[in-house]
This record gives structure tokens, sequence and C-alpha cells, in this order.
């Protein structure tokens, strides 16, 4: 076994690496950007260096600054951990050039499978069945539309050369077509460097199921069963599950037999996911090899029992896999929820900031919890937006998801949009509880996945409400007891008045505007509230972790509260509410006029589909914005004149600047 290892990756990965090589006795280096200096792998690793500056491709994908620092550390091996340089078959050469073990597949393994066109040939010529496409080394945009309609529409581009869902358009007619290849292409070429991409019949609801493989130099190779990932959005797995619902044995077998053959073929080692799409007949095709350790790996090992991180450094130092096929066998139901820092409710934008707040359940038999940031920490638009991944077990599916729907209700994220209250609503599906499953899940269902509150009810304006008056209170009291005179009445702030009843306003803001809410100060210490739907007597206390304490119409209610500044972060039961405290003095909110599409979040312009001055119909795109290696695209409001484009191809913008100048036709509604 090796003494000390380099990992070559950041976030909760590198911590996951680090967490098993502390157990072993394995000392670890972290390699990070000048932004990730007081990142959470870089403090938990034994040694650190840094590699270069925040963009991935002046550190994390420089493969000779990681060498450098692998040598300087004199690590005998190098973990890639996923994404990065995980796939990258030059890397690994040079490492073994370097007399270092790249902890993952041989060189000409990760080729094999690196071009999921070549991957196609490949299965095609050992038997493995796949879904009708084009996978030629031709991709004109000539040849490629011929053979679209030749497939049939609707089809899916997909980038040769990547993965997670980076790269891929759906087109549903010849209209489409062309724009969609440009997009696909764009984006593959940011994210990895190759335009190529390649077509295929978009099945109408397939399930994407995948099977975790092993192998060893001696030629072993075994499947540790599959994981369901049907849940996505963006073609991007969000929930995943092991094993897959509702999979007969036999179908288990065949597509594990299936995977350790794709293995075999091409001189695998190490740790692998054979991907594939089970249509609603229950046939697979193969989609793609993954020659690394995927996202979802720790569902595997909760119903295996095993560490997969471990299997790997063990394969890496020339071992035996430690079980046989036959040795292996399923104990229970785990699901994974991906965490990220995104906004669900308005097209899952990726969202910038600092944790201000980050819980998460308590660890346990039950709940695992892999993150690789911290409180405090800052989400940029340089890596993936991933915050976290809760993972949950039980004995049996049904079991397992009401421990994710239990588990999802203790996490909070403050500083930062996140998915959390999304991932609930689709836990708490009965599609989702029944197993009904497929790639379009969150599309389908759609409506029924979209939040039931709909802006700030009494509830929640009379929680805020309650939490500013107790948070003007204490620090009254506060400044009261650091004052000359602190038993003044001038010093209190309790509505005090000497034969009257106190009186107050709380403004608050949010998506939908303005809500004044009058206060009335009892003289019993509580607040009787005017809200939209009638008055109502509230009282509570503050508790020192932040929470309130909150009597609303004489029901109690713990609610944790976050704030900073003006915004007011209020965890209730229904989801996370974002409220901002509007001052007394303020003129108007400081909100865009009509007449602007701002960018969504700071990011590069990659391209500008119009022009000054040109006339354009409702939905017609005006500006593609990349930001965190996926494209967003902004469209006009409605019928108008593009009067003013600030910003050209190249141009970085930050969150909130005037992407274009827009006016609206007469009639119409910017």
């Amino acid at each position: 076994m090796f003494s000390k290892i380099l990992i070559a990756n950041r976030g909760e990965i590198a911590c996951r690496v680090i967490r098993t090589a502390r157990r072993l006795g394995i000392r670890t280096v972290a390699v990070h950007s000048d932004a990730d200096a007081a990142a959470l792998h870089v403090a938990m690793a034994d040694e650190a260096y840094a590699i270069g500056p925040a963009p991935a491709a002046e550190s994390y994908l420089r493969g000779d600054l990681v060498l450098e620092a692998a040598k300087r550390a004199g690590a005998e091996a190098i973990h890639p951990g996923y994404g990065f340089l995980s796939e990258n078959a030059s890397f690994a050469d040079a490492c073994a050039e370097a007399d270092i073990v790249f902890i993952g597949p041989p060189p000409d393994a990760i080729r094999a499978m690196g071009g999921k066109s070549e991957a196609k040939a490949l299965m095609e010529r050992a038997g493995v069945p796949l879904v009708p496409g084009y996978h030629g080394d031709d991709s004109s945009a000539s040849l490629l539309a011929k053979e679209a309609e030749r497939i049939g529409f609707p089809v899916l581009i997909k980038a040769s050369a990547g993965g997670g869902g980076k790269g891929m358009r759906v087109v549903e007619d010849s209209g489409a077509f062309q724009s969609a290849l440009d997009g696909a292409r764009r984006e593959a070429k940011a994210a990895f460097g190759d335009e190529r991409v390649l077509i295929e019949k978009y099945l109408a609801r397939p399930r994407h199921v995948e099977v975790q493989i092993f192998a060893d130099r001696s030629g072993e190779a075994v499947y540790l069963f599959e994981r369901d990932c049907s849940i996505q959005r963006r073609h991007q797995k969000v929930i995943e599950e092991a094993p897959a619902p509702d999979l007969p044995a036999d179908l288990r077998a065949a597509m594990g037999e299936a995977a350790v053959a794709a293995a075999k073929a091409i001189g695998y080692e190490g740790a692998g996911t054979v991907e594939f799409l089970l249509d609603e007949d229950r046939r697979f095709y193969f989609m793609e090899m993954n020659t690394r350790l995927q996202v979802e790996h720790p569902v595997t090992e909760f119903i295996t029992g095993l560490d997969l991180v471990e299997w790997q450094l063990i394969v890496a130092a020339g071992g035996n896999l430690p079980l046989r096929q036959e040795e292996l066998s399923i104990d229970g139901h785990a699901i994974e929820a991906r965490i990220y820092a995104e906004d669900a409710d308005r097209g899952f934008l990726p969202s910038t900031g600092t944790l201000r707040r980050l819980d998460f359940p308590q660890a346990g038999p039950h709940v695992r919890i892999d993150a690789g940031v911290r409180a405090g920490d800052t989400i940029s638009v340089n890596y993936d937006p991933m915050i976290a991944k809760l993972i949950v077990w039980d004995r049996d599916r049904a079991a397992a998801v009401r421990r994710l729907e239990a588990a999802l209700t203790e996490v909070r994220v403050a500083g930062v949009a996140s998915n959390v209250d999304f991932l609930r609503r689709i836990a708490t599906h009965p599609a989702f509880r029944g197993a009904d499953l497929d790639t379009r899940f969150i599309d389908r269902h759609g409506d029924g996945l979209k939040p039931s509150r709909s802006g700030a009810d009494d509830a929640v304006l009379a929680t805020a409400a309650l939490f500013v008056l107790l948070d003007r209170k204490s620090a009254a009291e506060k400044a009261s007891r650091r004052s000359a005179d602190p038993w003044s009445p001038w010093n209190r702030a309790d509505g005090w008045r000497l034969n009257d009843e106190g009186r107050a306003d709380i403004t608050l803001r949010d998506e939908d505007g303005r809500h004044v809410v009058p206060v009335r100060y009892r003289r019993d210490g509580g607040y009787r509230l005017s809200l939209p739907r009638g008055e109502m007597p509230v009282e509570g206390a503050l508790e020192s972790d932040g929470a309130l304490t909150a009597v609303l119409d004489g029901v109690r209610k713990r609610v944790v509260v976050d704030r900073s500044g003006d915004m007011l972060t209020l965890f209730m039961e229904g989801g996370a509410c974002v409220l901002h405290l509007v001052d007394a003095v303020q003129a108007a909110d400081r909100e865009g006029g009509e007449g602007r599409l701002a960018a969504p979040m700071p990011g590069k312009i990659v391209a500008v589909l119009v022009a000054e001055g040109q006339a354009v119909r409702k939905g017609e795109a005006l500006v593609v914005l990349e930001a965190m290696k996926m494209e967003h695209t902004v469209a006009a409001p409605a019928d108008g004149t593009v009067a003013r484009l600030p910003f050209g191809v190249g141009d970085q913008v930050e969150e909130g600047a005037d992407l274009v100048g827009f006016e609206a036709s007469e009639g119409g509604e910017a």
C-alpha cells in the first residue's frame, strides 16, 4: 500500500479520499488554486500546494503543475477524483513517465472509452446493444442534419468527449437543429476542449441505470450492482439510488455481466461505471463508460458495506480485488440527493455567494453527509456549484424515502440559493414514492414540483416581523446596558408609551413586492400584527443559536432565522423563505426598471445573436451567457426592438449587468 498520495481535485471528493486514506494510515497531499487556499480539503490534508489561479484551466487542469507538486511532496500516487484530470489519458501517461501511480485505469482504457463515438463503436463490435444514432467521425453540420432526419426526431445531440449534461441538447424538429448544434458545440468546446458531437434517438421514457464495476491487474472483474440515476435536470443527475427499483434479478445479472464484459474488452483496472438506458420494455442500451469513480458512489457503498476508495487504492497498488462476485450482496436501499447552490425555481440557475449558514442532519448508520465546504466558504463561478451530498440508507426503498424526507428537513443553507426545497418536493412526490422513474421525471411533473407557497403568506410575514421586533429589542437592551443610564425609557424598544399603546410598521420585501405589517405593542410584552388575512397576536423569544421560538395566534413553533444585513432567511416548515427588511427612510426599492435584461449571474458572453436596432419576437434568443460551464440564453420578454448591446463576445459580466437594452413594442409587456 502507498505511504503518501496526492489528491488532484477539490471539494467533497477530495475530502472523501482524504478520510479513507487517513483511516488506512496514508498521508495525504492536497493541491489548490488561489481561490481554494482556505478550502476544507486543504485544511484536512497533511500537506498542501498552491498550483495556480482560480480558473480550473490554470490550476486543477494543469497536469504539469499537479505532477510538480506530487514530486515536491514525494507522493507515490495521485488520486484524480472525478472531473478535472480523472479521465485524461495524457495525464495518466505523464504519471507513468514520472514513476507516479495514477489511481485509475490504464491510459489505453481511458482512450478507448474517452470519446463517446469511439466507445459506442467498440461496444457495437462487442455485441452490446446501442441506442440508434450516428457516432461517426464526420461531424459536419450538413451530415449531422441528414443523420438526424434519418434517425427521426426528437434526437439528442451529445458532446463526444464529455459528460455531466454539458454539450447536450434535445432537438424536437429540424428547424431547431442548427442552433442546438451550435450551442452544444460551444458548450462542449468550453467544458472539454473538444467540440465533436454525436447524435442519438431520444427515447420516450427511458430510465438511466448504471452498473458499478471493479477490475484488477490480474484480469478479474466484478460488478457491484446498479444505481438508478433517472432523476435529472439539464441531463445532470439530482437524485440517485441503489439498487435500481423494480429490476428483476435476471435483468440485474444481464446488465452486470454486460458491464463486466465491456471492462474486460478494454483491459480495465480500478473503478468504473457502465451506463445504460433502460426502456419501458426493459431493454437496455449502452450509453457510455465513465472511467473513474462516480459522484453517486456512496449509495453503492451503503448497500454493499464497502469503501470503494479503499478498493481503488488496493487495486492501484497492485493488489487483487478483495471479494469475488459470489461474495457480493445487496443489503437494504440507499438514496443520494445532490445539494446544489442553484435556484430551482429560476431554471436551476447556479447561485454564488458566501455560505452564511450550513446545517446538516446528524450523520450515523442511516445518514451520511459528503461535503467539501463549510459555513463561511464561498461558492464561486469558477467551479461546480455542488454544496454537498446527502445519502440515506434503510432496510427497503419505502423506509429510505422516508429517511430522505426527514433528513432534508434538517438541511439549512443561507447565503446562496439552494435546491434543498426542490429536493424535498421530489422526495414527497407520489410518483417518486411509487418509483415511477424516468429521465424526464422533472419535466413531466414540473407543476407538481413547484413550491406550494406563492409569495409570503401570513405565517411567514408574522414570523419575520416577530424576529425583527425581538432582534431590535435585544439590540436595544444590549445598548442600554452599555449606556450611562441603563434604566432610561428612551433606551427601550418595546413600544413603551406613557398613556398609549405603541405602534410601528415593519416593511418587508420579496419577489412579489413590498409587504407592510402594522404592529401594535401589547402591554404584556407581546404584539398584535395586522396581516393580509386579519389581525394576529404574536409573542416569542430568540435563542442563542439564531432560532426563534414563536407563538403565532396561540400556536408555538421553532423557526431558524438567518439574518445578514437587511436579508432574512426563514427556514419554515414549507421550506426556506427569503425576505428583505426595508428601512423606513428608503425612498424606493433598489431594483432595476423597465427596458433592462440583466445577467442572472456572473459569466462570460459567448454569443450575441442580434444587432442594435433589430426587431425581435417574444422568446427570441438575444445573448448567450456562459457561467459555471453551462450556457444560459437571455431571450426577448416581448415583441420589441434591441436598443442597446453594451457587451460583446468574450466580455466578462457581473451579476445584474445590463446585457441588452430592450424596448417593447406598443402593447407588449417588457
